[in-house]
């Protein structure tokens, strides 16, 4: 198949993506160029961050210690959002949002805010007693204090999101993370185990909410008037109870693993879905700082929108496939090099999660379609199947095991995307066939190279020689097949690298 096509216009995508429709406004161009540009950036730096605070506090700390943290995890992700209110993205959809708008948007996120960490604070004994962990009652009402910080921070951030400040932005979270780690780490190197984790994430938090008012400008006023939050409640509503059901299908495991069995199995998962996280996300990261806002630029004009969706999606294939297969074959030797042996039996774990990571960004994509187009309850309806559709398959396969569990949500999740294409169908004349066509050559031609290199290097006994063997046999081939074929996308990534080196 020739990837090549000569009718293509050009648009400016970082790290690979320099096309974009020739009518499209010149002003959004270069705010998605660089949006994407300093959100590949962003993505990048954070993910070379966490792996290197990740490495230090995976040696460092023990599988209980992340287990115990983990077995909370749930009740941190769902303050959050709960908290957070789904309003950012409420923001950005609302029409000439004022002043008033987040006005209303901060002081309602601090009175949820508080009263979640206030509810978690009573109720941790009773998550210490589920879990037999009576540790867990300090360690919840510690980390939850995340929330009231947090809350804090919506107002600015949707502001910083709505102009599409994204270099500001990741000057923020890249601060903020290297500051935190930094705690961490010194924290767990004096024996401080499982409160160094929970610290990272208050010390992150904190810098993020200083930083969002610094690049933002905005400043809250003390007018109560919550008009605004009414008539974005609908739009939010649905919102939060999608990311709920969402936290809830990303933390089930964990709950189940820490109810039936030790911590140490619940740091293994934790420790294999963080750097499948780390993987995925530096995809989806960047697609989702920029996907909501241009596709909501240009709702009116669906012939271009369907345009922009098509290069995003080959664009997301052609780096998130030979990423993510390739991090699933290189799984054992990543993990004993980087974290040592002790951590082999979350490799397994990462493999597999791994396969469902690769459509992650896709399905990202698609999702972020449906929200720009004000279609926030199907997005919800969705999520919540897809949440419940996870759930009884984990608990069905719980009795035979933690890989049994794990290899049900690859299905559902790589399943799930057909939902998701569904439902952007609906919005686009995208078919499904235009779909299959832009990201199959991808798909394909990184199994067969990832599948090739297992076979060619899984003899090599030293296990470093092996590790860069492997990466060498998938990344040289996929780079000069896709060159040989005419890739314009490979094309114009090599152009826009060389024209925008930083």
């Amino acid at each position: 198949m020739r990837l090549n096509n000569k009718k293509e216009n050009s648009f400016c995508i970082v790290f690979g993506f320099h096309y974009i429709c020739s009518n499209f406004m010149t002003s959004l161009k270069e705010k998605t160029a660089n949006g994407l540009l300093w959100g590949s950036i962003s993505n990048g730096m954070q993910q070379l961050l966490n792996l290197v605070i990740g490495i230090f506090l995976a040696r460092l700390l023990s599988q209980s210690d992340y287990g115990m943290v983990g077995m909370i995890a749930i009740f941190t992700a769902l303050g959050s959002s709960l908290q957070e209110g789904g309003f950012i993205s409420a923001l950005n959809k609302r029409k000439n949002a004022s002043h008033k708008d987040f006005n209303a948007v901060f002081w309602t996120s601090i009175a949820i805010g508080i009263s979640f960490y206030l509810l978690l604070f009573f109720c941790a004994p009773l998550i210490a007693a589920f879990y037999h962990q009576p540790k867990l009652t300090a360690l919840t009402r510690y980390i939850t204090l995340g929330f009231v910080i947090s809350s804090f921070s919506t107002a600015p951030r949707a502001f910083l999101f709505r102009n599409m400040m994204v270099r500001e932005t990741s000057i923020m979270t890249i601060t903020a993370l290297a500051v935190s780690g930094i705690v961490a780490i010194g924290m767990a190197y004096t024996g401080m185990a499982y409160w160094g984790i929970a610290t990272q994430t208050i010390v992150y938090i904190l810098v993020v909410t200083l930083l969002s008012y610094y690049f933002s400008g905005w400043r809250p006023r003390l007018h109560f008037d919550f008009t605004p939050v009414r008539e974005m409640i609908g739009f939010s509503s649905r919102l939060i109870a999608t990311n709920v059901f969402n936290i809830i299908n990303t933390h089930v495991f964990s709950v189940i693993l820490g109810r039936l069995y030790t911590p140490s199995d619940v740091g293994n998962y934790t420790q294999a879905n963080k750097w499948n996280t780390m993987g995925s996300s530096l995809i989806s990261g960047m697609i989702s700082g920029i996907a909501q806002p241009v596709f909501t630029r240009v709702e009116d004009d669906s012939d271009r929108q369907k345009a922009i969706l098509r290069k995003l999606l080959r664009f997301t294939a052609f780096l998130t496939f030979p990423l993510m297969l390739g991090l699933a074959l290189v799984a054992k030797e990543f993990i004993v090099i980087l974290i040592t042996d002790k951590w082999i039996e979350s490799a397994s774990i990462l493999q597999m999660l791994c396969v469902a990571g690769a459509f992650l960004p896709i399905s990202t994509l698609l999702y972020n379609l449906i929200i720009s187009r004000g279609h926030s309850s199907a997005y919800m309806w969705s999520t919540i199947a897809l949440c419940m559709t996870g759930l009884v398959m984990a608990l069905l396969m719980s009795r035979h095991g933690i890989h049994a569990m794990v290899l049900a949500y690859v299905v559902v999740s790589i399943a799930w995307t057909g939902v998701w294409l569904r439902l952007a169908q609906r919005e686009t004349r995208l078919s499904t066939f235009e779909f299959i066509r832009d990201i199959s050559p991808y798909l394909l031609l990184s199994v067969v190279l990832c599948l090739a290199a297992h076979f060619i290097a899984g003899g090599i006994e030293n296990i470093y020689l092996r590790f860069f063997s492997k990466i060498l046999l998938v990344a040289v081939p996929y780079l000069c097949i896709l060159r040989l074929l005419g890739s314009t996308i490979l094309k114009e990534s090599i152009k826009f690298i060389f024209k925008h080196q930083i």
